[in-house]
């Protein structure tokens, strides 16, 4: 078939291949079966069915190891009456044929007429099976189960037919090995998310809790400096102004928290925002700062109306500006607002000249609660940035920075299929 070409191109087709080889097709047949769920009892039952029909055996039983690898336990079965599995759901490895298959990892078969075990021979017969056949199910020399087939008729078998339920359970042992750990993977996932909700509920019940005790050592610590001012020597009057700074410092935290949680859990409005709008609104918030700390600003002169969630944008806007006026340092003169866009995102910088944040702090700087040795004297949680990344995430875009010689540029990227 090769001779004289260099190439064979063969559409593939399951009725053809079903027609050409009937072996390969139940077992490509099976296969495909087999990967179409990970639920580990329809996997079984659709097996059992496809086995059933190519070899018209009259009844199959699929036994799995138990984790002491002492017995068998019957899983799923067709062609017997659930009141005559009761003396076959349990086997152990040192008895019977499936057992024996199972401890040496052999194929097995035997008529029932020649049956050594006379209880198990009567208890067949009477059932009116002639033939058994055992195959264990296997992967890389590991015994899973064994899968057991009985007819009433006599079976003609052969090297051929011996192969393909070799190979037959082979691929139902990897299949179940696959459903296995699908289980094991969706079950910590739960574990997981449950114990996310739980932290999530505590932090926000902390966080709410805190927030009213602050409130009031502030407001306090307040009325204490301005009705006893005149008793009040210098160092109470620094007393004062501490009490009341970690009372606003407790306040912080515990809203941003609360944001933290939201940028989570809350359910993004996705819309045609104007960014324009959101740009222009925050230069308005900041205008003092920049005015009293001469820092100039600058922001594109066009940027198109994008899909995404107003406020949440807003949020990231004013975290990643607020960034700059707390850490860039005194030394800040600029900030600058960035647009730019390629065929899947819009991109979004934040550009400023003060003190250039260090590639390697790319693991630090977006982690909940960590923060830079040069902002431990600034206010702050370690959770604005935080925020921001998650904000982002649930935009399908990233959030990420880039050191300058004099500065740092913040970028956010906002995928363009959002809403589509």
């Amino acid at each position: 078939m090769l001779v004289n070409k260099k190439h064979i191109s063969v559409k593939f087709s399951e009725a053809k291949l079903k027609k050409r080889q009937k072996a390969l097709a139940v077992l490509y047949d099976i296969g495909s079966d087999l990967t179409s769920s990970l639920g580990l009892t329809e996997i079984l039952d659709r097996a059992i069915l496809k086995v059933r029909e190519h070899f018209r055996v009259d009844a199959i039983r699929i036994y799995l190891m138990d984790e002491e690898e002492e017995s068998l336990e019957l899983v799923a079965y067709k062609g017997i009456a659930n009141e005559q599995v009761e003396g076959l759901r349990k086997i152990k490895i040192s008895e019977g044929f499936s057992g024996k298959a199972a401890r040496t990892k052999s194929f097995i078969a035997h008529k029932v007429s020649d049956l050594e075990d006379r209880t198990r021979g009567t208890l067949l017969r009477a059932k009116g099976f002639k033939v058994i056949i055992c195959v264990p199910l296997m992967v890389k020399d590991k015994v899973l189960g064994v899968m057991n087939l009985a007819s009433k008729r006599m079976i003609s078998l052969n090297e051929a037919k011996i192969d393909l339920l070799v190979a037959i359970g082979h691929q139902i042992a990897v299949a179940i090995n696959v459903a296995k750990l699908s289980a094991g993977i969706r079950k910590q996932s739960e574990e997981i998310r449950k114990k996310k909700e739980e932290l999530e509920l505590f932090a926000y019940t902390i966080s709410h809790d805190l927030k009213n005790p602050a409130v009031g050592i502030s407001g306090f610590a307040k009325l204490l400096a301005e009705k006893y001012e005149h008793r009040l020597d210098e160092k109470g009057t620094m007393y004062c102004r501490q009490i009341e700074k970690a009372a606003e410092d407790i306040e912080t935290f515990t809203r941003d928290i609360n944001e933290y949680i939201k940028s989570k859990k809350v359910f993004f409005n996705i819309k045609k925002t104007n960014v324009k709008k959101i740009i222009r609104h925050i230069r308005d918030q900041v205008s003092p700062v920049l005015k009293e700390r001469k820092i100039k600003w600058s922001a594109p002169d066009e940027v198109p109306e994008i899909m995404a969630d107003e406020l949440a944008l807003t949020r990231v806007f004013r975290n990643l500006i607020d960034n700059a006026l707390k850490h860039a340092g005194k030394n800040l003169t600029k900030i600058s607002v960035g647009y730019e866009q390629d065929e899947n995102f819009h991109i979004f910088s934040f550009s400023n000249d003060g003190v250039t944040v260090k590639e390697k702090d790319t693991e630090v700087i977006f982690q909940m609660f960590r923060r830079l040795p040069a902002s431990e004297q600034t206010e702050g949680s370690g959770l604005g940035l935080t925020v921001v990344r998650e904000i982002m995430e649930a935009h399908k875009g990233k959030a990420w920075f880039a050191g300058q010689k004099n500065g740092t540029t913040f970028f956010v990227s906002i995928s363009k299929d959002l809403g589509t």
